[in-house]
């Protein structure tokens, strides 16, 4: 009997705590820096902007493998691997438009 006393006393002082740490709480508020990132003009931007930028950033891309072995094979590769293990919500019409303008563009 004492011990599910005991269990009982330390359950409200636990949620004693909880309640109070809850009531003391105060928001936190900061400010993210500006983007200044931005993709490159190009052919299908629109189409970059709103299919890719949602999760990545100019910069992200930016930082992918360049040069002519990593060209049009690479970035047909990339989008497809987006759509199919990432779920990227990339309708199957803008996948070219978007490989042209990876490939004009980086």
């Amino acid at each position: 009997m004492k011990s599910s006393k005991f269990l009982a006393l330390a359950g409200l002082a636990g949620l004693t705590v909880a309640l109070s740490v809850a009531v003391n709480a105060k928001p936190v508020t900061y400010v993210l820096p500006d983007e200044t990132a931005a993709f490159k003009p190009g052919p299908n931007l629109e189409t970059v902007q709103g299919n890719c930028g949602a999760c990545h950033s100019a910069d992200y891309i930016a930082t992918q493998p360049q040069g002519p072995a990593f060209k049009k094979a690479f970035w047909e590769a990339e989008v497809t691997k987006m759509i199919k293990v990432y779920g990227a919500p990339i309708d199957e019409a803008d996948v070219p438009k978007i490989v042209d303008y990876l490939v004009q563009t980086y």
